[in-house]
């Protein structure tokens, strides 16, 4: 099964690779914001196994977003590689720091805690004028080992970054899930002490999924920060964080890919949703999550499991 899941996501990642070529360029820019998403939510499913929902996960989208913005316009690092990195790292580090009271909490406790240091800083980018303030500032075009894009061929560079980097992403979390670290997360969920009689320190296992969630939250911001070419304190806004939550009741936490979907669909959704009805596309979002609440409580990714369940019924 592992083998057939690898060998179905390299074809799906191939056939998203060939997008650009048959795809127009809006289509193209809203798979790259998708992706570029997914990998927060990513983050979130690792926590969301372990039983913990955060609402503050703009913190690190928008602490990726940023290092890479100011990195071009205070310091003139403008290689995508090195600036893209940087920003996971540096949303890493903050993860890492506020780990250490983060992971003590549990339940609704940690998800208000963790939306209070994301609102924090906010508030913080909202005062600053030296930051832009509420209009935040533009990214500096990026440049790709020296080379710099340009107009359409910008857009296909960065959509192909974020397929290779959301490809890597996903190889290394279902690593991950299958290690034993990962594999504790629902005994977390379920019996904390009796995981800690088996030696194992709860606080530093979800201390460690924090970090991880935490750098592919800068990730995110960082690629979605050079794809809209702008950043603005609005990225650590609690809506921002509202919406990775949607994303991720959307997809479930069944599988890796499911993130991936998930993003896209509402991506999707959202836009199409705007342009037909614009006063009311909050409406059909809303719905859209109470129809998958309702009726695939697990969300996007327990349809192949249904499917799956089905044909094993099915079988002589």
């Amino acid at each position: 099964m592992r083998w057939r899941s690898t060998l179905l996501g390299g074809i799906a990642f191939l056939v998203a690779a060939t997008a650009p070529w048959f795809a127009p360029n809006w289509f193209v820019s809203l798979m790259t914001i998708a992706f570029a998403n997914a990998l927060v939510v990513l983050g979130l499913v690792i926590m969301w196994r372990a039983g913990l929902v955060s609402f503050g996960q703009a913190l690190y989208y928008c602490v990726g977003a940023y290092t890479v913005a100011l990195l071009g316009r205070w310091a003139g690092i403008t290689e995508v590689f090195v600036t893209v990195l940087l920003g996971g790292l540096a949303a890493g580090l903050v993860a890492w720091v506020l780990g250490f009271l983060l992971a003590r909490y549990r339940e609704i406790f940690f998800a208000m805690l963790s939306l209070a240091f994301s609102m924090i800083l906010y508030g913080v980018l909202v005062k600053t004028e030296r930051l832009g303030s509420t209009d935040g500032f533009s990214v500096i075009n990026p440049t790709f080992l020296g080379y710099a894009p340009h107009s359409q061929m910008l857009l296909i560079s960065l959509y192909w970054l974020v397929l290779a980097i959301c490809a890597t992403s996903a190889l290394l979390v279902g690593a991950y899930f299958r290690s034993v670290a990962g594999a504790l997360a629902v005994p977390i969920r379920d019996n904390e002490i009796r995981v800690e009689f088996l030696g194992v320190s709860v606080n530093r296992l979800i201390h460690i999924k924090l970090v991880i969630a935490g750098v592919l939250g800068g990730f995110g911001g960082a690629l979605a920060a050079l794809t809209i070419g702008h950043v603005d304190p609005n990225m650590a806004y609690w809506t921002t964080s509202g919406g990775f939550v949607f994303v991720t009741v959307l997809a479930g936490a069944g599988s890796v890919a499911a993130a991936f979907v998930g993003s896209l669909v509402f991506e999707i959704v959202r836009s199409f949703a705007f342009a037909i009805l614009p006063g009311f596309w909050q409406l059909i979002l809303g719905s859209v999550l109470l129809l998958t609440i309702l009726f695939l409580p697990e969300g996007l990714g327990s349809i192949v499991k249904r499917l799956r369940r089905r044909r094993e019924t099915a079988a002589p």
